[in-house]
Parts: C-alpha cells; sequence; structure tokens
C-alpha cells in the first residue's frame, strides 16, 4: 500500500504528538513534587537571645599582682570577662599560657593595662614601642583592648602637654591599630587627664580614628558627672571601669581624700551611669575594679561577689 508523502508526515506529527503528551506529566503531580529541598525549621523554634546591654568583667588589680588566684576567682563568681596588668607578661611564660588559662576558666580577655605613657619621655620612640610589645602580648594572648594612663608632668600643665601627649597617644593608636589592637584612653585620678576638662582637652589633641575613651566613671566623678560624659563620649567609648567611690572629709581622714569601694557603697550615681548607657544602646564591656581593700575588710573574691550582688539587683546580668 502506497502513502503519500503529506499523510505520512501528518500520521509521524500526531505518534509523535501523543509520545511527547505522554511524557508530560499531570499538573497535579507537578505540583505535589517539592521546588526546593526539604529544609530543618527547627531553628527558628527557639527564641531568639537577645544581645547584652552591657558585658560585664573584673579587673584583677585587686588581687595585688596574684593572676591565677584572681583568674579562679573572677570566673567562680560568674563574671565573663577580666583586665589583667602588664605584671601578667613576666609572670607567665608566653601569651599562649594566659589565653589557655582565661580560657579553661571561661574568660575572655577584654583589656590590659598597659601602664604609663609620659607627656614627654626622655625617649618617645622607646616609650611608644614599650606599649606596642604590650599589645602584641594582648593580641596573641587573645585580648582585645589595650589601655593607657598618662603620667602627669612635674611642672603646670600647659597646652604644649595636652598636645605632645595627643601626638604620642596617636602615634601608639595608629601602631597598635595596625595589629589588630585598639587604643583606650583611662582617665585617671593624679595623671594630667584628672578633670572633665583636662579630659576634653587630651580627647580633642588625640586623632578620634585610633584613641578611644576608656572612661572610668569613679576617677570621672571626682570633678565630673560620669553619665554625661558617657553621653559626650558615645561615638568614642571603647569600654568603661564601673567603679565606686567614698569620699572623705579631711577632718574624718586627713590622709586619703577618696577611697574605692565596692559597687553601691560609694558616692557614684550608678543608676544614672546604667541609664546612660542603656540610652547610647551601649554594647561593649564594663570591667568592675576595685583599687585595693576597702573598709569592710573584704577578701578579693568577697569585694567581686558584693559589686555582682549590685549588678543583679540593677537588672546587669553577668
Amino acid at each position: 500500500m502506497t502513502i503519500s508523502r503529506r499523510k505520512f508526515l501528518a500520521s509521524a506529527g500526531v505518534v509523535g504528538g501523543a509520545a511527547l503528551i505522554e511524557a508530560i506529566p499531570p499538573a497535579n503531580a507537578l505540583l505535589q513534587q517539592p521546588l526546593y529541598p526539604a529544609i530543618n525549621l527547627a531553628y527558628f523554634q527557639k527564641p531568639i537571645t537577645p544581645v547584652p546591654e552591657l558585658r560585664i568583667g573584673y579587673a584583677a588589680i585587686t588581687w595585688g599582682g596574684r593572676d591565677r588566684e584572681a583568674i579562679k576567682d573572677i570566673s567562680a563568681v560568674g563574671y565573663k570577662g577580666i583586665q589583667l596588668r602588664s605584671n601578667c607578661i613576666a609572670e607567665f611564660s608566653s601569651p599562649q599560657a594566659v589565653h589557655d588559662l582565661l580560657a579553661a576558666h571561661s574568660l575572655r580577655f577584654v583589656a590590659l593595662s598597659s601602664g604609663d605613657l609620659q607627656v614627654d619621655p626622655p625617649d618617645p620612640k622607646a616609650a611608644v614601642g614599650h606599649h606596642v610589645e604590650n599589645a602584641k602580648f594582648l593580641r596573641d594572648a587573645g585580648g582585645m583592648y589595650l589601655q593607657i594612663i598618662d603620667r602627669k608632668p612635674k611642672h603646670q600643665p600647659t597646652a604644649a602637654d595636652y598636645k605632645r601627649l595627643g601626638q604620642l597617644l596617636t602615634e601608639l593608636g595608629k601602631q597598635t591599630a595596625d595589629i589588630g589592637i585598639p587604643l583606650g584612653y583611662h582617665n585617671h585620678m593624679g595623671a594630667l587627664g584628672q578633670t572633665p576638662e583636662a579630659v576634653d582637652r587630651i580627647m580633642a589633641a588625640c586623632d578620634p580614628r585610633y584613641v578611644k575613651l576608656e572612661l572610668d566613671i569613679a576617677h570621672y566623678f571626682e570633678g565630673g558627672d560620669p553619665a554625661h560624659a558617657i553621653r559626650k563620649y558615645r561615638d568614642r567609648l571603647l569600654f568603661l571601669h564601673i567603679k565606686d567611690v567614698k569620699q572623705f572629709t579631711p577632718e574624718s581622714n586627713p590622709k586619703p581624700l577618696y577611697e574605692f569601694a565596692e559597687l553601691g557603697q560609694g558616692k557614684v550615681d550608678l543608676p544614672a551611669v546604667l541609664a546612660a548607657l542603656r540610652e547610647i544602646n551601649f554594647r561593649g564591656w564594663g570591667i568592675v575594679e576595685l583599687d585595693g581593700e576597702t573598709e569592710s575588710k573584704h577578701t578579693p573574691k568577697e569585694s567581686a561577689e558584693v559589686s555582682k550582688s549590685y549588678l543583679q539587683k540593677a537588672g546587669i546580668a553577668l
């Protein structure tokens, strides 16, 4: 039987179309197939833990150089971070030894107190280099911030002194920034940056990119309002010393004019400080610090517990 070419092609088209239709799955079958691989959504069922307003650590200075004891006690009380002084460099064999001991006690190395920087050191390059070496130790030990305090000149401070200190701090801050360590200037009684006005002059003389403020609220309180300082320096606030101080009149205690105390035992308006930190949405570290023994004669660990209790009552979790 013969078939025309036209009929053959028509028949082939019908057969090919039918085969193609059979190859395409029905629409409801397509809808039943998942468009994407299965995803485990259990993670999204967990409540989100909010970022803490203020992370709290404790300074080892109260233990007078017994850093291993300080690390053990601070961790046992429940603090999450610690500040050490530069004496730890000689005390420990290496940065790794500090890192490992802190890790074993679940403590973050928040800051290293690097010591003083003179306004006009005999060898400025060597003075800056000394603190840079401390910053390298801090970095290698897993630490975060380098603290520096200035040393007040013997003569009456001049405008040139503030300018020179600003230059030195900026140079130091540039070099520590190069190795990944931010620099914090610590205001302090007995230093050039003793008064709020002096702090303003020093901070104005520094490059804000390289020198931040490590505000000690108790030292600032001796002449100023630390809550105001928090708001004023909100963009340069690196971390804080959360601290309290008692004031004495010359009649009651003629030798020291002030004595540091556990939180809530002194004159600093701590609720105002905490409110200011919330107001600026501060998300950094506050190091509770107590310089030396107090009238209460608590052990260093007991003093840490007293301050912890105050913070918890104020709604600050460690």
